[in-house]
C-alpha cells in the first residue's frame, strides 16, 4: 500500500469514527428521553447504540492499522499488507454497521414500513459487499 493511500485511509477512518460519535450523541440527545419515558421500543434503541459503538471502534481500530501500514521503512512489506488488510476489514465492518443504524432507528420510532425498506436496502448492500469486497481487498504479499 502506498504511503499516501495509507495516510488518506487513516484520515477517512478518523472522519467516519467522528461521524459515528456525532450520530451516537444525536441518538442519546433526542431518543434517550423518549426511551426513558417508554415512548420508543427499547430493544431496537439499545441495539442501535451497540451497533453505533461497534462501528465507531471499528473505524478507530482500522485507522490504527492503516497508520501502521503507512510506516514504510520500519516494517516489512508483508507485514504492511497484513495491517492494510486488517484495516480494510475493520473499515468494512464499520461501514456495514453504520448503514444498518438507520433502519434500527426507524424500528425504534416504530416507522415499520420505512424501516423495512431501509433494512431491505441494507441487505442488498450486504450482498453487494460480500460479493465484491474480496476482489478489492489489499493483496497478500508473501
Amino acid at each position: 500500500m502506498a504511503d499516501e493511500l495509507a495516510a488518506a485511509n487513516v484520515n477517512r477512518s478518523y472522519q467516519l469514527a467522528a461521524s459515528s460519535i456525532a450520530i451516537f450523541t444525536f441518538l442519546l440527545f433526542f431518543l434517550y428521553p423518549k426511551f426513558s419515558s417508554g415512548q420508543v421500543d427499547p430493544l431496537p434503541f439499545q441495539a442501535t447504540l451497540i451497533v453505533m459503538g461497534v462501528a465507531t471502534f471499528s473505524f478507530a481500530f482500522s485507522s490504527f492499522y492503516y497508520y501502521a501500514a503507512s510506516l514504510s521503512g520500519r516494517i516489512a512489506d508483508g507485514e504492511r499488507a497484513l495491517y492494510s488488510r486488517r484495516g480494510d476489514r475493520l473499515w468494512l465492518l464499520g461501514c456495514v454497521l453504520l448503514f444498518l443504524a438507520p433502519s434500527l432507528i426507524l424500528f425504534t420510532v416504530k416507522l415499520l414500513v420505512v424501516a423495512a425498506a431501509w433494512f431491505a436496502l441494507w441487505l442488498v448492500y450486504l450482498f453487494f459487499v460480500t460479493r465484491y469486497f474480496p476482489r478489492i481487498l489489499t493483496a497478500s504479499k508473501v
